[in-house]
């Protein structure tokens, strides 16, 4: 059996291992999942309903042993991945509740005549989660699922698959046999799994590369597929504002998680004017940050996820530096075990650029200064992503122009990171797309059977 080893990003040593999944498990996978599904589409959704909830008070007893795990595995220091774990619980309750509450609707064609439109379960679903977020996307994700009567074969990243199997273990306690099946692994077994012929549904959240894959497949197999992909996530900082409250904003979004957030602040568009104070405050923030392990008390950011990741930053950030950019903090590779990166500040960086071209993830903040916000708005519109914005400004104007032209899927107005527990997101362009998240997400893991209905005629 081969097995996947998974390696503390703050010490390097070894947390725990779990086996790999091979092209034969995925298929063992699929069936017992096809078997399962006609019961569980047949138990009535109150019933679902009632399980997920006994799942979700278990789950609340395992808090703190999930968000250790997670932040064994990821670097995430503690109280922020025990922040995630509720956060994923929060959601396994709310689709709880909704789930009885998913309908359909009917129209009355003649006066003898209707038509019902109502939902039914799609069948396998395949659900494949990322490692920065690990156990609240998977939560979400398979609560969804379940709820509307959908058999689940989950994979977590290969990352971070210790939270992942005691989730999995923990949801098993409740469920029916084969309802919620676990494989782990990499593209090996992630990709027979999203493309078998078999699956209904695939939810997947991690890179565009990975997303556009998935989305081949599933258009050859006929699956339907909900998919968020990466991003560049741009923020825009007009005159008007505080230069030093947006700093902190910008900050907030370009380090937490130590950047490694599928909404994280990448690019920075800023005006002159506010410029100088914008960035002294910027440089200011990032030296608060306080660099350690995951369990460290002073820690306010984490490690990266791995070295691997670590090497994919730094190349950005050289790569900048060579090309004419300007390092105001961090930037350096720090001696020593671990995956460590310091937050960094760049500024003189422009559209040619990778760091302001290509998917970063880490805890750069890279400054471009524009002359107008037309500049601005112009630049972070430029982009093959579409995942999410932030303005930053006073002016409803400008503001009601970024919300209108920026072509993604979530506009964030004076705060990086918030919104109500049950807002959606539509990814645009090449950050993917369906909707996922909040009681959208319902209506993506159903598909909708229509009957028109007219009365027999009497003999």
């Amino acid at each position: 059996m081969t097995t996947l080893d998974v390696h503390d990003p703050c010490t390097g040593e070894l947390v725990g291992s779990v086996p790999i999944g091979t092209t034969e498990q995925v298929d063992q996978a699929v069936e017992a999942a096809c078997r399962a599904a006609p019961s569980w589409a047949r138990t009535s959704p109150a019933d679902r309903a009632a399980l997920l909830k006994e799942a979700g008070r278990r789950l609340r007893e395992e808090v703190d042993t999930l968000a250790e795990l997670q932040s064994r595995e990821g670097g995430k220091p503690l109280g922020d991945s025990r922040g995630g774990v509720l956060a994923g619980l929060g959601a396994l309750e709310q689709y709880a509740e909704l789930g009885p509450l998913h309908r359909g609707h009917a129209l009355q064609g003649g006066w003898l005549s209707t038509d019902v439109m109502s939902w039914e379960p799609r069948g396998v679903c395949v659900v494949v989660t990322p490692w920065n977020d690990p156990v609240a996307i998977a939560l979400q994700a398979i609560a969804a699922a379940l709820v509307v009567g959908d058999t689940v074969v989950f994979k977590p990243s290969e990352r971070t698959p210790l939270s992942g199997q005691r989730l999995a273990e923990v949801l098993g306690e409740v469920l029916p046999p084969d309802v919620l099946q676990v494989l782990h692994g990499g593209g090996r077994t992630g990709a027979p799994l999203a493309a078998h012929p078999d699956v209904d549904v695939v939810y997947f959240v991690g890179s565009s590369e990975t997303a556009r894959s998935i989305a081949a497949g599933c258009a050859r197999s006929g699956a339907h597929a909900v998919l968020e992909g990466g991003g560049k996530d741009p923020c825009l900082v007009d005159t008007g504002v505080d230069p030093v409250w947006a700093a902190g904003q910008v900050a907030l979004g370009a380090f937490a998680n130590a950047g490694q957030i599928c909404t994280s602040v990448e690019r920075i568009y800023v005006h002159e004017q506010l410029a100088p104070a914008f960035l002294d405050a910027l440089v200011a923030e990032a030296g608060e940050r306080v660099l350690g392990c995951w369990d460290g008390p002073a820690t306010t950011m984490g490690p990266m996820v791995d070295r691997r990741q670590r090497a994919v930053v730094d190349r950005q950030v050289r790569g900048a530096l060579a090309a004419g950019a300007e390092l105001l903090a961090g930037g350096e590779v720090p001696d020593g075990p671990g995956a460590f990166y310091p937050p960094t500040v760049l500024t003189g960086c422009t559209e040619d650029m990778a760091i302001m071209s290509q998917e970063t993830f880490g805890p750069v903040a890279a400054v471009q200064v524009v002359g107008s916000f037309d500049a601005a708005l112009h630049c972070a519109s430029r982009s093959a992503y579409g995942l999410a914005a932030t303005v930053l400004s006073a002016d409803m104007g400008h503001v009601q122009r970024a919300v209108r032209e920026l072509p993604v899927g979530t506009v964030k107005v004076n705060a990086v990171f918030g919104g109500a527990p049950g807002g959606a997101a539509h990814p645009g362009r090449g950050s993917g797309q369906g909707l996922g998240y909040g009681p959208e997400l319902l209506d993506e893991l159903s598909r909708v059977k229509v009957v028109h209905w007219e009365p027999a005629p009497t003999g």
